[in-house]
């Protein structure tokens, strides 16, 4: 959210609110205040004149009246009770901070999230530090001492049940001791994070599973601890076959256990994604040439260049920033921007984007676009943003999960009351060992044993078939997938321009070929690359030319064996004297393909026909036919021309194609059909389809496609 005069301090809150987009408003005397939901309006309106005399510090926000949870454990940060966020270091001035889960929450500086406990990260794409993993390296070192605790514990525990108590010689007592010095580092430090989350949801009244799972696990030891230290206040009923009142020690030592490991493993994948759009970022260079007035030129650092200034891009370079030609002119690889995997000609008055990379010629450009306000760093941007979004499934998760819990902690009260006053004695004793049974049953344990297993085998069937899912998330999402839109260049298709078709007339195709090669292995131009690189796969070795002779965006010649070749354009030809009319309805016919044609003629008489395409996949034919017969809807989405994309779509079969999208428009499209009800699957493989892969509601990326498209997808296919 960009600062501004439209902004405003939620007075109730705190957090910073668009005047333009607020969730409501009300007026108090004379003053209009804006409000970042209705619940803190409600707030406000009950009481104006506290809010207004005393606003709330920043970083800091009530929202008791909001229900917020998501299932899955979110990232906590062990460690960090003084509030600093992880890589907080590590971002320059001016970055901002939000929850995770709760993107609701904005704050300029590090701190823990009001809702529930998390620390504060920094928004992606804001800096391009280094990402700190003190956060994960800490919460990893708490999981393995839990492991190292829990399992001995659950050993010693089990025992009397499973019969092998003896072979340990303790004493019922001593065995209870020796469970607790196992299970309070667990409970008290493994758990810390935990138990900080379930103080933040009793503060702010904003109850969510770590609710339940505090309450059974806290309830659980201290029974425990009250069984170990104060057994004669239990009555024999409580007591066990060998005298001894059970404990419950290893019950909460695996709990906690367990939501650490969860813990863990999203914290891992943030911290993958971190990883990606920081390489994203990098893709930009970090020097540029600075033409003076006086025309010397000097390297100086990015951050310097501003818009109006003259760069040179020398051969082979990365373009700086985004801006238009000046003078001179080359080819330039936009494939990561647009997907088209022929470079593309620049010449004088010709727009260039920052990172793309330069051909062989030498351009002189104008910055027109720098900093955050290129097409990369909005790229970043809206990757960062994507994935910062909720899904409306996970607001609907917080919505159930605090009914759930108020119903458990009722439950709970109710069995305690009925046993207190209609069970046998010792009355207290039942009430309060009925109620603890309670809460660590209703505790969600399957979320933290039954799921992951289920889910990790799910990964693992699906790893073997080359189907790598990011999440568990992923999976369950899949299933109701209805709408599938795909990128074409690199996805339907390779990806790189091949010689797809070729014919000649009055000599062998495969002489004709090696011809043709041999003129066009003295070229850098791609589709020249592409047919000698045909020619060397089929076997054949190019002759040697000689007088070669290049123009501009036409063609080549060259002499072999004696005999001038022309390879190019029919227009080329003709400039030469070459009746192409012969191979003209075929020429069209390619065209209509989307193939780039190129005539050749040898000895002054055209001889054949040669075509270059980004060719489709050989799987790509019963892919799509799969998703057909399904049921699913299909849509094709491209940055290529609209010719380009409706030949692909006619020979696929594929009902709905949108050609010529921007890679900032791709995600407004998912958005698009995610407003019209459907569940869309994005299947892409380059740069520009990051922000869309991160929008859908599962992203698929292509195992040879770019790092920050596998990292913003859910899924990735290997082959």
């Amino acid at each position: 959210m960009n600062r501004g005069e439209a902004m405003a301090t939620d007075p109730v809150c705190g957090m910073q609110v668009d005047e333009r987009t607020a969730a409501s408003s009300s007026v108090f005397e004379g003053k209009s205040y804006y409000f970042c939901s209705t619940a803190c309006q409600q707030k406000f309106e009950v009481n104006p004149p506290a809010h207004v005399a005393a606003p709330p510090p920043a970083g800091h926000s009530e929202h008791s009246g909001h229900a917020h949870h998501n299932a899955q454990a979110p990232r906590e940060s062990p460690g960090q009770n003084d509030g600093a966020a992880v890589g907080a270091g590590a971002v320059p001035p001016g970055t901002r901070y939000t929850c995770p889960m709760h993107p609701e929450i904005v704050r300029d500086a590090p701190g823990d999230c009001p809702i529930c406990g998390m620390a504060l990260v920094p928004i992606a794409g804001a800096g391009g530090g280094e990402a700190d993993d003190s956060e994960l390296r800490a919460l990893t070192w708490r999981l393995w001492v839990g492991i190292a605790l829990s399992l001995p514990l659950v050993v010693l525990a089990m025992s009397p049940m499973i019969g092998i108590h003896e072979l340990f010689g303790l004493l019922p007592q001593a065995r209870g001791w020796i469970e607790f010095v196992l299970g309070t580092p667990v409970v008290l430090w493994v758990g810390g994070p935990i138990l900080r989350k379930f103080w933040f949801s009793l503060v702010h009244r904003a109850l969510n599973m770590y609710t339940l799972i505090g309450l059974g696990v806290g309830l659980a030891y201290l029974f425990s601890l009250a069984a170990v230290f104060f057994p004669e206040l239990f009555p024999l009923e409580f007591r066990e076959h060998d005298g001894a009142v059970g404990t419950y020690f290893e019950a909460a030592a695996v709990i906690v256990t367990l939501v650490i490991l969860g813990d863990v493993l999203q914290l891992r994948a943030m911290g993958q994604t971190s990883q990606a759009i920081q390489k994203l970022l990098q893709l930009a260079p970090n020097l540029a040439w600075r033409l003076s007035d006086d025309g010397s030129e000097e390297q100086v650092p990015l951050e310097s260049i501003a818009v109006g200034h003259r760069l040179r891009v020398k051969p082979g370079e990365k373009v700086p920033v985004d801006g238009m030609v000046f003078e001179g002119a080359s080819r330039v690889d936009e494939s990561m921007i647009t997907g088209e995997p022929v470079p593309v000609a620049k010449t004088a008055g010709d727009k260039v984007t920052g990172a793309t990379v330069n051909g062989n010629g030498s351009l002189v450009i104008r910055a027109e676009r720098v900093g955050a306000d290129t097409l990369l760093a909005r790229i970043v941007h809206l990757v960062g943003e994507a994935q910062r979004t909720r899904a409306p499934i996970q607001k609907l998760a917080d919505v159930i999960a605090a009914y759930f819990v108020q119903v458990v902690i009722g439950i709970a009260i109710v069995t305690a009351l009925a046993w207190w006053f209609f069970g046998p004695e010792p009355k207290f004793a039942y009430a309060f060992l009925n109620a603890i049974a309670v809460l660590i049953i209703a505790c969600p344990c399957a979320v933290g044993l039954a799921t992951p297993i289920s889910m990790t085998v799910a990964m693992g069937q699906g790893a073997r078939a080359g189907i790598l899912f990011r999440n568990a998330e992923a999976i369950e999402r899949m299933r109701d997938i209805d709408t599938v839109v795909v990128d074409k260049t690199g996805t339907l298709t390779l990806g790189h321009p091949a010689l797809t078709d070729f014919v000649a007339e009055g000599l062998p195709e495969h002489e004709a070929l090696a011809l043709v090669a041999g003129v066009e292995q003295l070229s850098e131009h791609p589709i020249g690359l592409a047919i000698v690189a045909a020619a060397k796969a089929r076997g054949l070795t190019p002759p040697s030319a000689g007088a070669f002779e290049a123009v501009n965006g036409l063609g080549v010649q060259a002499d072999i064996a004696g005999q001038r070749v022309f390879v190019g354009s029919r227009s080329f030809l003709t400039q030469h004297g070459i009746d192409t009319q012969p191979w003209e309805a075929r020429a069209e016919a390619w065209r209509l393909e989307a193939k780039t044609v190129v005539f050749f003629a040898v000895k002054g008489v055209a001889a054949g026909l040669a075509a270059v395409a980004d060719p489709i996949k050989e799987s790509t034919q019963e892919a799509i036919a799969a998703l057909k017969a399904s049921g699913v809807r299909l849509v094709m989405l491209t940055g290529d021309s609209r010719s380009t994309a409706d030949a692909v779509a006619r020979q696929l079969g594929i009902a709905e194609a949108i050609a010529e999208v921007l890679p900032e428009d791709k995600a407004g499209h998912i958005k698009r059909l995610q407003a019209e009800g459907r569940k869309v699957a994005m299947a892409g493989d380059g740069i520009n389809d990051a922000p869309a892969l991160a929008q859908a509601d599962v992203g698929i990326a292509m195992g040879t496609g770019a790092d920050v498209a596998m990292e913003s997808a859910g899924v990735t296919l290997v082959k």
